[in-house]
């Protein structure tokens, strides 16, 4: 029971705490459109993720952004050697508001609240992998007070804390193939769902100016730590000569989102004409392995992950053609953190490349419509998870070929005064 657990822990942990299998960048309209730069960029009140420093250089007293996209991910799974075939599409619904005030000509403040984990994976429940995971449904909700110093028109300081709180349900079967069944033919399967899980980080940056064209921008997000605390753990189907040692329990985990260091710039290099450049450096080394306590007396399991360091490039553009119409465009490629031996298809995710566009419409000086899109494709992979144990049988393996893509519209107002 024990190692049954702390490997559906370790497969929720590593898709809840990875955006449910796709790390998707969807954090504002105008920056996503803009291959998701924005850590020297001040557009609008969107700056309050990408670089709070940068709340300081906003134009007018008070902004507002607030929008929404729809998430669709395809993942196709392929096992030429046994003829395994399995796919799956799922959608996410991820949002963001932003508000931003100053106060005084030197301190600014602000309320950001996003959604960058959010969205669900589920698989047919009598594929190949059902052992490793059936569906995966995760919600956060981040909320991130925010101030900003200027400290000068050069340069200016910003930062707040970072509350998270959101809930996860996980299902897969207990065990590979059909063998194993309950007296009506049903493979079993466990259920956990851990609401209320929370976690505290901050985010911090600074913006320099150099000259009146060019923006220079650092931003660092700390890693979080998500404590689940008393989840369920929910037996379905159980045989009879099972059902005195698979009993319903609860669980307590922590679940580490890593620290994440960008640094960029912009530069204006006409009146119309806006191009920015940032680099991301994602710390997944401190994510060793997950520790996961029962409330049954079991032995407390320590999982290995062994994920590694992974950087992303950003590269957009804006052009703004008159007083109603602003065009944008970016790209941007995501290297994977997974090791090879450790891909599994709660996370089918390699490093992929995103193309991303969008426009905003101005009506009058306040209010503006942005739209955004971003196509994602996944390099198609060959790999396998190495780590599953069932009874004697050591690190089983499951693998194959994996091809994913992502696809997300968006649509976003502003406001300002």
């Amino acid at each position: 029971m024990r190692k049954l657990l702390s490997l559906t822990l370790l497969a929720l942990a590593s898709s809840s705490a990875f955006a449910g299998g796709y790390r998707v960048s969807l954090q504002g309209q105008k920056q996503l459109a803009m291959g998701h730069t924005g850590v020297a960029v001040v557009n609008s009140a969107e700056v309050l993720f990408f670089n709070p420093a940068g709340m300081s250089y906003l134009k007018d007293r008070f902004n507002v952004s607030v929008g929404a996209n729809i998430l669709t991910a395809k993942t196709k799974f392929q096992n030429e050697m046994y003829n395994w075939n399995a796919s799956t599409t799922n959608t996410g619904t991820p949002f963001n508001i932003y508000a931003s005030y100053r106060i005084t000509d030197w301190l600014s403040a602000g309320l950001a609240v996003y959604t960058p984990y959010g969205s669900e994976v589920a698989w047919n429940q009598d594929w190949q992998g059902a052992h490793l995971v059936n569906k995966i449904d995760l919600k956060s909700f981040y909320v991130q007070p925010t101030i900003s110093l200027k400290v000068n028109e050069y340069f200016s300081v910003g930062g707040g804390p970072i509350y998270v709180n959101g809930s996860v349900e996980f299902n897969r079967n207990l065990f590979r193939g059909d063998n194993i069944t309950d007296a009506n033919g049903n493979r079993p399967d466990v259920t956990l769902d851990a609401k209320g899980i929370s976690g505290w980080g901050y985010n911090v940056g600074f913006m320099f100016n150099p000259t009146n064209k060019m923006r220079l921008g650092v931003n660092y997000r700390s890693k979080i730590v998500m404590e689940a605390r008393d989840g369920d753990a929910t037996f379905h189907d159980v045989p009879a000569f099972l059902q005195g040692t698979l009993t319903n329990t609860q669980f307590n985990a922590d679940l580490p989102l890593p620290a994440e260091l960008t640094a960029g710039l912009s530069y204006q290099i006409t009146d119309k004409f806006l191009v920015a450049f940032d680099i991301n450096r994602a710390m997944w080394s401190a994510y060793k392995a997950l520790v996961v306590e029962f409330a049954n007396g079991a032995p407390t399991s320590n999982n290995p992950r062994n994920y590694k360091d992974a950087t992303t490039y950003r590269i957009g553009a804006q052009y703004k053609a008159n007083e109603k119409f602003t065009f944008r465009a970016g790209w941007y490629h995501d290297e994977s953190p997974v090791q090879d031996g450790y891909f599994a298809p709660e996370t089918p995710r390699n490093s992929s490349m995103g193309y991303t566009g969008g426009l905003t419409y101005q009506i009058g000086k306040r209010f503006g419509i942005d739209v955004s899109f971003l196509y994602l494709h996944f390099d198609e992979v060959d790999n396998s998870y190495d780590h599953y144990t069932e009874g004697a049988n050591q690190n089983v393996s499951f693998g194959g070929t994996y091809k994913s893509s992502v696809f997300s519209p968006g649509l976003g107002v502003t406001y300002s005064f």
